[in-house]
């Protein structure tokens, strides 16, 4: 320590010599006093190197915090500059919209060869090829009823259409937007159907999977009227069925109300988590949370898709059906929400061309947790079926005198055993209550008057709905 504290010294006593011997030479005596502090700072003595550190560091710090800040606007304004050019661009550009409902370049899952149904567990499904119109192709998978699993082995494609001739009824399946016929909830839902003895026929509409053309409400739909055709032309004269499910259920009803405009209607119609419209679907699907309430929504979102041709008028093309028709709908759908399937519904049951037919809606409660594409998993839904197709896919039997006389026409007919219980006023579609509990059916001291809307009622016995 003295070592190294000596040449500050010795330079202090010179600089004080120098001073006190020419007072002139005031320069040399400041130059020494610069010098003097300059080794104190390096020494480490002396208060003013806290202070400078301290100072330093408050201000690099304010530099940190002001250059954050600065970029923290600037990734600000670049998503709010983001947010109010989108609505701009999709209305100067409609395609975009067009291509967000249909999503059908999203394929899922990845990876896998829609020629080999079997690699997806269905080693009783045949892939094969049809052309609806020149330059299109679409894919179709045809998986026979699992009672005929041994047989269907090592079976081509002549064998498989043969099969639509036997006596089990055959389903069409029309599924949603995204992904292909090889998606995992929907492989699971061939599988339900195809242990209840149905054959299910789907296939990709033109632009997904490894169909050939390009997507559009006219061209699905045109799709499926050549498949149904096609089936129809082989299956002689078993029951086809029509489901659809989504965005399917839009060609459905397309399709559907134009069959029944050529009088060669299915024989049912079944839509899983249908909608409205794709106006009031766009409207209301979670996406469109963030603008929903931007100011000319309309203008800028629904009226582009109009523009492009695509309307899925599910609430039109109902009041023109003339087959009986089924609605499934979980009530937590978080993607077509339950009160647009409710609210098709109500717009079915009164109309004129269901008079002589069965209108029927089944809700699933949201702590079974459908969704929007789960209810395969639903242990009831083969006796949903059951009733809807098997029995009351037929016309009800009733007398024109009152609703009591009539209901007991009705539970006999049905094989339900013990009346129902009477209980309230509303003439209306009859589902079992949640988990057993006892059926609700209009007042039985009401005169039945209405006689002609008694084929539109059903007691369907089954647990996990409650009535609405």
């Amino acid at each position: 320590m003295r070592k190294r504290t000596e040449p500050v010294a010795l330079e202090h006593e010179r600089c004080a010599a120098a001073g006190s011997s020419s007072s002139g030479s005031a320069a040399a005596a400041l130059d020494a006093d610069c010098r003097l502090k300059q080794n104190l700072r390096l020494t480490g003595t002396g208060p003013a190197e806290p202070r400078c550190a301290a100072d330093a560091g408050m201000k690099r710090a304010l530099g940190r915090r002001k250059g954050l800040w600065l970029r923290l606007r600037k990734i600000l304004l670049c998503v709010l500059g983001l947010y109010i050019a989108i609505p701009f661009l999709i209305k100067l550009c409609p395609g975009i919209q067009a291509k967000l409902i249909f999503l059908n370049f999203v394929r899922v899952p990845y990876f896998i060869d829609l020629k080999k149904p079997q690699d997806q567990g269905l080693n009783h499904t045949c892939n094969y090829y049809l052309q609806p119109e020149e330059d299109v192709s679409v894919g179709v998978w045809h998986t026979v009823p699992a009672v005929w699993w041994k047989n269907a082995q090592g079976k081509d494609q002549m064998w498989y259409e043969d099969a639509l001739a036997s006596s089990h009824p055959i389903i069409l399946y029309l599924h949603g937007n995204a992904g292909t016929r090889g998606g995992d909830h929907r492989v699971e839902l061939y599988k339900v159907l195809s242990s209840l003895g149905y054959h299910v026929v789907t296939f990709d509409y033109r632009g997904w999977g490894d169909s050939v053309g390009t997507p559009s409400e006219r061209g699905m739909t045109y799709d499926a009227l050549h498949v149904f055709d096609w089936i129809k032309a082989r299956s002689g004269d078993n029951p086809v069925y029509i489901w659809g499910h989504s965005l399917g259920t839009g060609v459905a009803t397309n399709l559907v109300r134009r069959l029944c405009e050529r009088e060669t209607p299915p024989d049912a119609l079944i839509l899983e988590s249908p909608f409205t419209n794709i106006r009031e679907e766009a409207k209301s699907h979670p996406f469109s949370v963030i603008y929903r309430y931007f100011p000319g929504f309309d203008w800028f979102f629904l009226d582009p898709i109009t523009s492009s041709g695509i309307k899925f008028a599910n609430d039109e093309n109902v009041k023109h059906i003339s087959c009986p028709l089924l609605i499934l709908h979980a009530e937590d759908d978080p993607v077509v929400p339950f009160q647009l399937g409710r609210k098709l519904y109500s717009i079915a049951a009164p109309a004129r061309s269901f008079r002589d037919f069965k209108v029927q809606f089944v809700p699933f409660r949201s702590d079974l947790g459908y969704r929007h594409k789960y209810i395969y998993k639903s242990p009831e839904l083969p006796r949903i079926l059951s009733y809807f197709l098997k029995r009351r896919c037929a016309r009800l039997p009733y007398t024109g005198r009152t609703w009591a006389a009539d209901r007991r026409v009705m539970s006999s007919h049905l094989g339900l055993g013990a009346e129902p219980k009477p209980e309230g006023e509303a003439l209306a579609v009859v589902t079992r209550a949640a988990c057993g509990a006892d059926q609700h059916l209009p007042s039985a001291a009401l005169p039945w008057a209405p006689c002609r809307l008694l084929p539109r009622l059903a007691y369907l016995p089954v647990r996990g709905y409650k009535p609405h």
